[in-house]
This record gives C-alpha cells, structure tokens and sequence, in this order.
C-alpha cells in the first residue's frame, strides 16, 4: 500500500547483457521499499541486477532478469535490509552481464521517506 511519504526514482541500465554499474542520484532520504524492473528486448540467459548504497548491497534487493518472456518482463524485489538512503546520496545499479543481447532496463525505486 503507497502512503504520501512514497516516492519514485526511474533510472536506466542502458544494457543488461554488458556488466557494468550505473549510478541514480537521490533527492530526499529515506528506505527503498520495492525495486522494479521493466526489461525492453529478448534476452538470451539470465541478467542479474544488484543495488549497492555507498559500497554496501541492498539486502533482499536482487533481480533476475530471465530469457523466458524477457521482452516487457516486469521483476521486483523488496529489500529487507541496508536499503537506507540519504539526500544527496546515489543507488549504484549492477548488472552482471550474464544474458546476450542488448536490452535496456527501466528501474524504478519506491522510497518512503
């Protein structure tokens, strides 16, 4: 259920199938609360997203993004543990390349203040 202390950030991973990180700046603090992801193309394989703040892992916060159905796939997570963040801070975005193909990812992050 969504209160007025929720917000959203929407970020991009410009290609899942590469490994690489992405960084999204943060605008007001709070704790991630749900982490969804809206894969763009077909993927051969599995990507997997991992969400760091300053260096740590989001606990529970792990997204596998899988061949069967990759193209509009939605996937989510709910972080149970070091998902605190704070204003002017970032979310780094891994991915870990371990799907062929180039696809985008559409992240998007519920934060309740």
């Amino acid at each position: 259920m969504r209160t007025l202390n929720d917000y959203f950030i929407t970020a991009e991973i410009e290609d899942v199938s590469t490994a690489s990180s992405t960084f999204v700046a943060v605008p007001d603090g709070g704790k991630i609360i749900k982490i969804l992801s809206a894969n763009q193309a077909t993927i051969t394989g599995t990507a997997a997203l991992s969400f760091e703040i300053g260096g740590t892992a989001v606990t529970g916060g792990g997204i596998s993004i899988v061949a069967s159905g990759s193209a509009g796939a939605i996937d989510t997570a709910e972080p149970t543990g070091a998902n605190t963040v704070t204003e002017g801070g970032s979310i780094e975005m891994i991915t870990d390349g371990g799907s062929t193909n180039t696809s985008k990812a559409v992240v998007t992050f519920v934060i309740r203040r």
